[in-house]
């Protein structure tokens, strides 16, 4: 995210560095709160409604739930999924998005003029401070890119994790291995979010905006005026960061999904 918002950034390692110059370990874990309370129910909703939706198209162009969905049948289910998730996932990103904006430098810090109280304490401060200043739309601030984003990543997701387990698992085995899970898991993510990085970027830029700034109207305005004041590389800030973390978190994820999915069909059967 500051990597992203900010200009005076080189790169990872600088962020890393300057970060904990100021604000010591506490500044990496800036909004995790907000991450932790709602990325449950969000993981529950998205993965819910992609096979749910899955098993509805099949249902409907093949007369059975479990029959074998295309390609297209997947990527439409993944959309889904990711519009569905952008409804719950707002106002959570929205105060991620400003509580790692804000600074807050970490009282052994040496400086010369006194630390001034932060605007948000929390993220559910930050939230109650949101809409009683920008009302319940700056809450969704920032919506518009994170629909695009979501919608295309999420097919990108489970389109590009159901063809990788259907290419890499041998003939004559129903479900994927545990190795060929993680590694499909894992390149999904890092494409989903090679991907995603675009939006990413300008939906950070527009949550960042506060009711006393509006230096962005909306989402072609914030694109057009990051691009003409940094170049068409600023689209692409946080790439690689977004690409390593992907990799191994959704391997995890993926591994998860599938062993809770065995775990109730062996106990539902």
């Amino acid at each position: 995210v500051r990597i992203q918002t900010e200009r005076h950034y080189n790169g990872i390692w600088h962020c890393i560095q300057e970060t904990y110059r100021t604000e010591k370990v506490w500044g990496f874990y800036k909004g995790v709160s907000a991450s932790v309370l709602t990325v449950s129910v969000i993981s529950s909703v998205s993965f819910g409604t992609y096979k749910n939706f899955l098993c509805t198209i099949c249902k409907l162009r093949y007369g059975a739930a479990d029959a074998k969905p295309s390609k297209v049948d997947v990527s439409l289910a993944g959309g889904a999924a990711g519009a569905v998730r952008v409804v719950l996932m707002t106002p959570s990103e929205v105060a991620k998005v400003r509580m790692q904006t804000q600074r807050n430098p970490h009282p052994s810090v040496a400086s010369p003029q006194p630390v001034s109280k932060p605007k948000y304490r929390g993220s559910l401060h930050c939230l109650k401070v949101i809409a009683k200043e920008e009302g319940f739309g700056g809450l969704y601030k920032g919506c518009s890119a994170l629909l695009c984003r979501d919608c295309s990543s999420s097919a990108i997701y489970f389109l590009t994790y159901s063809a990788l387990c259907d290419w890499l698992t041998p003939a004559g085995k129903n479900k994927p291995g545990f190795l060929v899970v993680l590694l499909s898991g894992g390149f999904a993510g890092v494409l989903a979010w090679g991907l995603a990085t675009p939006m990413d970027v300008i939906k950070s830029r527009m949550q960042t905006d506060e009711s006393d700034q509006h230096k962005y109207k909306g989402l072609v305005h914030c694109a057009r005026e990051s691009v003409r004041k940094e170049g068409a590389k600023v689209l692409f800030k946080g790439l690689g960061l977004n690409c390593i973390r992907a990799f191994p978190v959704n391997m995890v994820v993926f591994v998860t999904y599938e062993a809770v999915l065995r775990f109730t069909d062996h106990y539902t059967n």
